[in-house]
């Protein structure tokens, strides 16, 4: 995927105020407008005016692209980085597909229903007979670590809301909140806070802030859903004769029984010791068979020893 340069489309320059992308916008489209435009390629063109414009003005979309975009020419290899939007508060709901269907690749990977803002959730709800409303929700997602999951936590999270100030330039406010992580939690879970969203109009209840867990990568567990993956290395002599073995998990050690003749490759499941929770995870250990070095004399006859008195061609099955 291309990197998109909106504000070269638009003709302005990266710091220009809402209404200088306002007019630009404006001059565009008398130029481009299919109805009245007399350039051959006037409707490409105006889909990139209108693509362009949908993002730099909003305030959350603008931010959003200024904080992915920097470094990047236009034309360049992109990708969004995972969980780039992490700590962004938005109150956008992203694009349906359908609604975003003018609009480029570039465009729906990062502002469709799966990206920025795009879960879709509450808007703004008025009461009938009523200039009373609650609050817009609000949306961000919290990179949470592993351990948390196991012992449950309250945490510090730190939340920047794209705003647009007195000259009409978007700037990120910062705010942080206390947050207590529950026991149990996993991956793609909400975590509600009534009334951290958009303050009420009219005296009305704020809306809420829902934020989306994510966990940080691990060094030694992948997670999906509530099981947790490990490869685990054991002692040939483990894996040859079984054996009992230790294995560290956040929420303290387990014994695991290797079978005898275990091979590298091998998937052992051990019920209920993944995340915790009603039912927990499960543990999937992968072995992996450690050879120890024939870095001494001693070691190397070993090895030697072993080549004399095994019958065995590990590539004789291939």
């Amino acid at each position: 995927m291309q990197f998109r340069d909106y504000y070269e489309v638009l003709g302005v320059p990266r710091d220009a105020t809402a209404d200088g992308i306002r007019k630009a916008f404006r001059k565009l489209a008398r130029k481009y407008h299919p109805d009245v435009s007399k350039e051959k390629d006037a409707e490409a063109q105006m889909k990139d005016v209108n693509e362009a414009y949908a993002v730099l003005s909003d305030p959350e979309k603008r931010a959003a692209y200024d904080q992915l975009g920097k470094g990047y020419q236009p034309g360049q290899d992109f990708r969004p980085p995972p969980d780039w939007d992490a700590g962004f508060e938005f109150s956008g709901h992203g694009y349906a597909p359908d609604e975003a269907a003018g609009f480029s690749d570039f465009f729906e990977q990062i502002f469709g229903r799966a990206g920025m803002g795009g879960r879709g959730f509450g808007q703004a709800h008025a009461r009938r007979g009523s200039v009373r409303a609650q609050g817009e929700d609000h949306h961000t997602k919290v990179m949470l670590d592993l351990e948390d999951a196991f012992a449950g936590a309250t945490r510090q999270i730190s939340l920047r809301t794209p705003k647009m100030d007195a000259q009409g330039r978007v700037a990120l406010e910062s705010r942080t909140l206390n947050v207590k992580i529950p026991k149990g939690i996993k991956a793609g879970q909400i975590i509600r806070l009534a009334g951290q969203g958009a303050p009420g109009i009219g005296g009305g209840p704020g809306g809420d802030l829902l934020l989306e867990v994510r966990f940080k990568p691990h060094p030694r567990f992948r997670v999906e859903g509530r099981d947790l993956f490990l490869t685990l290395p054991v002692a040939p002599w483990e894996a040859a004769l079984g054996a009992v073995v230790s294995v560290d998990l956040p929420g303290g050690a387990v014994k695991v029984r290797i079978p005898e003749g275990a091979q590298s490759g091998r998937q052992l499941r051990v019920r209920g010791k993944g995340i915790p929770a009603e039912p927990p995870g499960d543990l999937m250990l992968t072995i992996e068979v450690m050879l120890p070095p024939a870095d001494t004399p001693r070691a190397r006859e070993f090895y030697e020893q072993m080549a004399k008195e095994f019958a065995f061609d590990p590539r004789q099955r291939r």
